[in-house]
């Protein structure tokens, strides 16, 4: 009995690291509810839709600190999730170059070559 009961509890303790590492990163001013729901810890279905709803109302979050607004959702949750909240396209952004800001010009801080 002892060592079912030892093996068990040494399972749960393997198993709990990655459930506290659940989260993972979401555009929270794209994504609909069930990736968001799926993607931070602590927001279920509700609390994700929620973050919807808000959203429609009121547009984009500016900053991840904006869904305190957001009913049920505090400080502790934003700060448990905060690597994983994504406000643009940060996603992707690794590995594409920048834009130029002015068509001809060169987004990268290299002076041109000399000719």
């Amino acid at each position: 009995m002892f060592r079912k009961l030892a093996t068990l509890a040494f399972v749960l303790t393997l198993g709990t690291p990655g459930l506290l590492l659940a989260a993972k990163p979401v555009n929270i001013n794209q994504a609909d509810a069930a990736t968001i729901a799926k993607s931070l810890d602590g927001i279920g279905p509700s609390r994700a839709q929620a973050i919807v709803a808000w959203r429609d109302a009121h547009g984009p979050f500016k900053k991840a600190d904006d869904l305190h607004h957001v009913k049920g959702i505090g400080k502790a949750t934003i700060e448990r999730n905060r690597g994983s909240i994504l406000l643009g396209d940060d996603a992707g952004a690794a590995g594409k170059p920048d834009k130029p800001a002015v068509e001809g010009v060169h987004a990268s801080k290299e002076p041109p070559a000399a000719e």
